[in-house]
């Protein structure tokens, strides 16, 4: 049977970001591989430390505990993210989680605030 490239990537296409989260979990699991970035070996003596010095330019929002008033959460993390209810609902029952990565560090403050805002215990990284 031959693979259907066409067939997988639109079938891709269409899945939710939780269903492609467990895709890529599944694979790691099958393959025992990791979808983590590797990081680059430092060059020369120097080049570690300069590295080290700049400044972090992408952030993770990380939810750490929904906090009491769960529904809160889960409405300011489905405007955050544009997710639906389910999934939005399915990403704080699963915390710590990553509601949001790669964002510039105001939008980042700004998400985390409104998280926040809503009572949920949140972390930048």
């Amino acid at each position: 049977m031959a693979f259907d490239k066409d067939a997988f990537l639109t079938a891709l296409d269409s899945m939710t970001v939780l269903e492609l989260n467990d895709l890529v979990k599944a694979i790691e699991e099958k393959f025992g591989v990791s979808a983590a970035a590797m990081a680059a070996p430092a060059a020369g003596g120097g080049g570690g430390a300069a590295a080290a010095a700049e400044e972090q330019t992408e952030f993770n929002v990380m939810l750490m505990d929904a906090g009491a008033n769960k529904v809160s959460a889960i409405k300011a993390v489905r405007e955050i993210t544009g997710l639906g209810l389910k999934e939005a609902k399915d990403l704080v029952e699963a915390a710590p989680k990553a509601v949001k990565e790669g964002l510039s560090k105001a939008d980042a403050e700004a998400a985390k605030k409104k998280l926040e805002d809503a009572g949920a215990k949140v972390e930048l990284k």
